[in-house]
C-alpha cells in the first residue's frame, strides 16, 4: 500500500526546490493535502492532493505526475503557478 502521507512530504521538498514557490501549507488531515503558491503572487496558489494510486492531482482535477516520478510533478505545478524553472 503506497504512504500518500510520505509522497506528499517528498512532493513539498520538491516543490521548495523552485525559487519562486512557497509551501504555505501541509495538512495530514483527512484529505492530507499541500498548499503551495507563487511567492510573487497572492492569486497563483494551488492545493495538491495525492491520491491512492500515487498521483498528484491539483484541487481542480489536473494529473501532476506520479508518486515515482515526485520531481517531475513538481515541475509542472510550477509551470501551472508560472514560477521560473528550478
Amino acid at each position: 500500500m503506497l504512504d500518500t502521507l510520505s509522497c506528499l512530504e517528498r512532493f513539498a521538498i520538491a516543490t521548495r526546490l523552485h525559487a519562486d514557490l512557497s509551501v504555505q501549507k501541509i495538512s495530514f488531515g483527512d484529505p492530507a493535502y499541500v498548499c503551495v503558491r507563487n511567492r510573487f503572487s497572492n492569486n497563483l496558489v494551488e492545493t495538491v492532493t495525492c491520491s491512492p494510486d500515487g498521483g498528484f492531482v491539483t484541487s481542480w482535477g489536473y494529473r501532476l505526475g506520479t508518486a515515482d516520478y515526485v520531481e517531475d510533478a513538481a515541475a509542472r505545478l510550477a509551470f501551472l503557478l508560472a514560477a521560473l524553472p528550478a
